[in-house]
């Protein structure tokens, strides 16, 4: 692999790395789950319903946020916010591709021991 291609693959995993972080935590995959319905939220719609405060609840909006998982948009005095599917395709694809070449890599093992 050349220097160049290797330094794309780095700047990639490094863009890569907030999403998964963002996601690593349940309270933020449950606002995920919420916000996938495809309409705006605000934080006190977000809030409803659970044991959180709208300080915890914006807390993780802010880190999806960060992670461009979500945008929000300024309605007045509120906030809403959105899910954005792009970090989460590609992060799909990230991981079709790292499949792909485990697949690969356990087919040249088979062929090599069988052999």
């Amino acid at each position: 692999m050349s220097h160049k291609r290797r330094s794309r693959v780095a700047v990639k995993r490094q863009a890569r790395a907030p999403v998964f972080a963002a996601l690593g935590d349940e309270t933020r995959l449950a606002l995920v789950t919420k916000l996938c319905r495809r309409q705006p939220y605000s934080i006190s719609q977000l809030t409803h319903g659970s044991k959180l405060t709208r300080q915890a609840v914006t807390k993780h909006l802010r880190v999806l946020e960060n992670a461009g998982i979500v945008h929000s948009t300024r309605t007045g005095r509120e906030s809403l916010f959105e899910f954005d599917p792009h970090p989460i395709e590609e992060i799909k694809e990230y991981l079709d591709f790292v499949s792909q070449q485990w697949d690969e890599a356990l087919t040249r093992l088979k062929t090599f021991v069988e052999d």
